[in-house]
């Protein structure tokens, strides 16, 4: 079979040759840029070349093929220029952001043959804004895509330049860690992930139009020179890239951020598919010379947080030496150049109406929005520890170039800057994710998923969450599994899903931790308890690493278990410790345990550890699970009734095929944003803006009285056979059927005649009569 298979890849060839001889030679003159499309003769269609690729790899595998070092896709070697040469994969990622990262790892650690396709392999995980990792709700994301077996999260404990922790005065549920991270060596360390990942390719090309079959399933990618590459799932992760364009006040150019091209051709393709599309705008600050900056008089902030990292895989725990940021603030010069230059701005100015982040506004939209506020912070971070730019976080803007320099000028340390980078503003075509399901997976196509941008996110971290979500889904797609999502009450990741997919989303989203009702228990330091074992079952944790996580919560239960046993007289140095740090004197009346010394304000494992009353063997993460665990018991617990309770409400399922126009007393919003999104449940229903309470009431009307009717139907129906089934056991007894309210008296009919086998007559009074 393998020999007759390479056999046929030679004839093939040879057809191709011929046929390209004869009939394509008037085309050689044709330009690239023409994009001719041109198609395989019909020997070499996409379901032949797929069979013929499937043949040709088990013929790889042979004896003889290994012996002499024979690729037989090397086979298809045409003549070039004319038609493209398709190659077979599982799974096809297109862009090589962070959302096509996580996507491509994770399809290929799931056993997914892989292509990842980016329109430059130099700009691997670039982070083209600022270099940095987490922050509020987005380090929640980061550590529950670590949690999960995806690499964000690892990437930022190697290549961290500072660490902080942020709301760290505040309650576990809002702690957030963000690390400035290294640009250059973050996307080259990516890069040999990447590279060394098993089942993972990497090339460079520009996708512009998807290969779908007669069934509305996609079937691979075609680029612009018309190369195409089979795959019966595609992800799509394209960033700011479709039909990119950035400003620099009046001035614009094509591109997806600064010196890279633009993608050109797959929006219009995807609209031609029926997709809906819109565009967003976001921005960059300039770029300045960290040797032309006074530090002296600026608010230094140094790096912190030593023990704290994004992953829980310790093997790439890297302390390392830690950079300064430092704080300035602008200043009436600063507003008054702004104001009096604003019609030179694209959003002011007029000529650019796509709709810019709400969190991240440009400096121009501050000193509109916040007329009465003075001043405004100002981050001075770096990019690296081996370049001297200095990233200008908070002063993105869309002023002219010529007006930029002077602008930086007017903060306090920059008075000498030099500007290495010119701030931009770019907009972009994205899709609404309202076209997708909560698996990412397009409602109208059949293996098509989008993540990242595309469906009108912005940051590094809710991009990469949706890249893992889609790259399994992608691979689970490829190997004929069920596709999963992450509901929302188990996750941040599950909650932006939600969102994405049932809100119509109209401006780029952020992840907050006000977008969580359930945030108590949606930690940083409980996600690998509560997403580890399904990462595992995915196939994205690897067996070493599952062991670890399973001594890690060993070792919590045990340490809860003893705290809970152990008792200190209140007389005890601990005793008088907790004393003084809670401000409660303890009282006489017997032993007070340390799980409830524990409980009171202001006191800390680590006062334990001093005492030698905690477990020094602990590492820091296992002794932070369990105070926080013995700490916020109540609270946590009440938080668990809650969700129960609101579970049992929201969770009621939807039919998949319910006719919303058939629904009464809904309104006419809310039955058109219902039509579109489709919710799975009542819950993801209420939460689709334009959906009211009064509607809501009004479906579950209308389910509670379809479900009646369907139950009325059943009992009918039940009827029917009871009476059919007495009347064929009154046939067979040569009898008149009875009369039709008797009729359903089959059963005791039928044991009638079980009974009377010589065909008398029973008595009347033994004959039962059960009414239908």
């Amino acid at each position: 079979m393998a020999l007759r298979s390479l056999h046929v890849l030679q004839q093939l060839q040879q057809q191709r040759q011929h046929r390209h001889t004869q009939q394509h030679r008037p085309r050689l003159g044709r330009q690239w840029g023409a994009r001719a499309r041109l198609r395989a003769p019909a020997a070499v269609h996409a379901p032949a070349v797929r069979r013929t690729c499937r043949a040709a790899r088990s013929a790889g595998n042979s004896v003889q093929a290994r012996a002499s070092n024979i690729d037989p896709l090397a086979q298809f070697d045409f003549a070039a220029g004319n038609t493209h040469v398709e190659e077979e994969y599982d799974v096809v990622v297109v862009g090589a952001g962070h959302a096509g990262c996580e996507a491509a790892l994770a399809a290929a650690r799931s056993g997914a043959r892989t292509l990842l396709l980016t329109l430059t392999l130099d700009k691997i995980a670039w982070q083209p804004c600022n270099p940095a990792v987490g922050g509020p709700a987005k380090s929640q994301l980061v550590h529950e895509v670590d949690a999960l077996g995806g690499e964000i999260g690892r990437m930022a404990d190697r290549c961290y330049l500072q660490k902080r922790v942020l709301n760290a005065t505040k309650g576990p549920a809002v702690w957030a860690l963000r690390a400035q991270t290294d640009k250059r060596e973050y996307s080259q360390v990516m890069r040999q992930v990447l590279e060394s990942t098993e089942n993972l390719s990497i090339r460079e090309a520009m996708v512009t139009e998807l290969l779908v079959g007669p069934n509305d399933d996609v079937q691979g990618v075609k680029t612009f020179f018309g190369i195409s590459f089979l795959a019966p799932a595609v992800v799509l992760t394209t960033g700011t890239f479709m039909n990119g364009k950035i400003w620099v006040g009046k001035q614009s150019m094509a591109a997806g951020r600064a010196g890279e091209a633009a993608s050109v051709g797959l929006t219009e393709h995807l609209r031609a598919l029926g997709f809906e599309t819109d565009r967003l705008k976001t921005g960059t600050p300039a770029r300045v010379d960290i040797r032309t900056v006074d530090f002296g008089g600026l608010e230094e902030q140094p790096g912190e947080a030593e023990d704290r990292f994004f992953s829980f895989d310790e093997s790439v725990h890297v302390r390392r030496e830690q950079m300064s940021c430092y704080l300035t603030r602008t200043t009436a010069a600063t507003h008054k150049l702004i104001r009096d230059n604003l019609d030179e701005t694209p959003t002011y100015g007029g000529w650019v109406e796509a709709r810019g982040p709400r969190y991240c506004p440009s400096i121009e939209d501050k000193i509109v929005r916040f007329a009465e506020k003075e001043s405004h912070q100002i981050f001075l971070e770096p990019e690296g520890r081996t370049t001297p730019e200095l990233y200008v976080q908070g002063f993105s803007t869309g002023l002219p170039e010529r007006l930029q320099l002077p602008l930086l000028r007017t903060l306090p340390g920059l008075e000498q800057c030099k500007m290495l980078r010119p701030a931009y503003a770019v907009e972009y075509d994205y899709l609404p994710a309202v076209q997708c399901s909560p698996t990412l997976q397009t409602k109208r196509l059949r293996g098509l998923f989008f993540s990242g941008q595309i469906n009108g996110t912005t940051g590094y971290e809710e991009a990469a969450a949706q890249g893992l979500v889609a790259g399994v889904n992608a691979a689970r797609l490829a190997k004929g599994e069920s596709l999963v999502t992450l509901p929302r009450n188990s996750s941040y990741i599950g909650t932006l899903l939600d969102d994405l997919v049932t809100k119509d989303l109209r401006e780029p989203y952020r992840m907050l931790t006000s977008r969580s009702e359930y945030r108590l228990l949606l930690r940083g330091d409980n996600a690998d308890r509560r997403l580890t074992p399904l990462g595992h079952e995915w196939g994205l944790i690897s067996e070493e690493r599952f062991a670890a996580f399973q001594r890690k919560i060993g070792n919590i239960e045990r340490e809860a278990q003893r705290l809970r046993a152990t008792r200190i007289a209140p007389d005890s140095a601990v005793a008088a410790a907790v004393s003084a740090a809670s401000g409660q004197a303890l009282g006489d009346q017997g032993s007070y345990t340390l799980e409830s010394l524990l409980r009171r304000p202001h006191v800390s494992y680590s006062l334990l550890l001093e005492h030698e009353c905690g477990d020094r063997s602990l590492t820091p993460a296992e002794r932070e699970a369990t105070e926080i665990d013995i700490k916020y018991e109540g609270f946590i617990n009440r938080a668990q009734r809650q969700l129960a309770s609101l579970e049992r409400k929201q969770e009621r399922r939807l039919p998949d095929d319910l006719d919303y126009d058939r629904v009464p007393s809904i309104c006419l919003e809310a039955r058109e944003k219902l039509s579109k999104v489709r919710p799975q449940t009542i819950g993801q229903a209420q939460r689709i803006g334009g959906v009211s309470p009064a509607d809501i009431s009004a479906l579950l009307v209308h389910l509670e009285s379809g479900r009646r009717r369907s139950q009325a139907a059943g009992k009918q129906q039940r009827r029917k056979q009871l009476r059919r089934q007495a009347m064929l056991a009154q046939e067979r007894q040569g009898r008149e059927p009875e009369p039709r309210d008797a009729a359903a008296a089959a059963p005791s009919a039928g044991s009638a005649t079980a009974n009377n086998s010589e065909g008398q007559e029973q008595p009347e009074a033994s004959k039962k009569v059960v009414q239908p």
